[in-house]
């Protein structure tokens, strides 16, 4: 069992099923809807908590009746929320539209997700960890949580989101030792020149394509498991927790990208942010596919 901290965004979501996204000056009907725990970073610490592993999450929420439902979903999914930082305005809530394809639209409000600090990281909880994934925060923070993993020899991965062109990313990513990116992401980050200075591979997703991992060395690449898309929000970070479990319990890079695809897959077919991965469903997904990777 891998000793992980994740760091980043804890949300409260609220999703809105419609047929189709209103045009504009239209109207839409929500045929369904729902309030859950989200966030990146407290989604890929609730996939890793369910695929294994010892995981404590360093974020911030509202002292608030979302805050408080956002952390107890975490606490009965198997994470450590003593680091957790409570009380710094209200708890950031998104509002998700998702249509019959499982398309999303995102509506943000600003909160108190990212009110944490890397000091609030103590050095004793980094120093016995075994990973750091870093996701969905300011960049400066993610840096200075970087360095002080690596000067305390504590891998590192890095999701920057959408922030990847943000200047602070660059620094960030030179001392990971694995970058997440999506096909966008990726086409930004290479056309400012960001890989050429990471220090480690980039995993990059590409939908219903699968996903490629780029190093120094080598290319790998997996093709993916079919799927009824339902929602696709959170498949990046159920990606995320199945490469970086696979990993830690000792699988190769290919062999990561099969798993980690299997949670996509499983993330996609539900609606919202957050799927219960489990070893035995990923196996059992892995199973239902004749798609393969080289």
């Amino acid at each position: 069992m891998a000793r992980i901290v994740c760091a980043g965004h804890v949300n409260w979501d609220l999703t809105l099923r419609v047929p189709r996204l209103p045009d504009p000056d239209g109207e839409g009907t929500v045929t369904e809807q729902r309030g859950a725990g989200g966030g990146s970073a407290a989604n890929v610490a609730a996939g890793l908590a369910g695929l294994g592993h010892d995981v404590a999450l360093l974020g911030s929420v509202g002292d608030d009746e979302r805050g408080r439902r956002a952390v107890a979903d975490l606490a009965a999914a198997g994470v450590d929320c003593s680091l957790l930082r409570t009380g710094a305005g209200e708890t950031t809530v998104k509002r998700l539209l998702v249509d019959d394809r499982g398309q999303v639209t995102v509506l943000a409000a600003d909160g108190a997700n990212e009110a944490f600090e890397a000091s609030d990281l103590p050095e004793r909880r980094l120093a016995a960890a075994d990973h750091l994934h870093l996701t969905g925060q300011d960049p400066d923070t993610a840096r200075r949580l970087a360095e002080r993993a690596v000067a305390a020899g504590v891998p590192v991965s890095v999701d920057p989101g959408c922030r990847v062109d943000r200047p602070a990313t660059g620094t960030v990513l030179a001392r990971a030792d694995v970058v997440f990116l999506n096909d966008s992401e990726a086409a930004t980050a290479h056309r400012e020149g960001l890989l050429d200075r990471a220090a480690g591979a980039a995993v990059i997703t590409q939908g219903a394509d699968g996903a490629e991992l780029e190093s120094s060395e080598t290319v790998h690449s997996h093709a993916g498991f079919r799927s009824n898309p339902v929602d696709t929000t959170g498949a990046g970070d159920a990606f995320a927790a199945g490469y970086l479990s696979a990993r830690l319990d000792g699988a190769d890079r290919g062999e990561a990208l099969a798993v980690a695809n299997a949670c996509g897959a499983l993330a996609v077919e539900s609606l919202g942010a957050r799927t219960r991965l489990t070893p035995e469903a990923v196996t059992a997904r892995q199973s239902t596919s004749d798609n393969s990777g080289t």
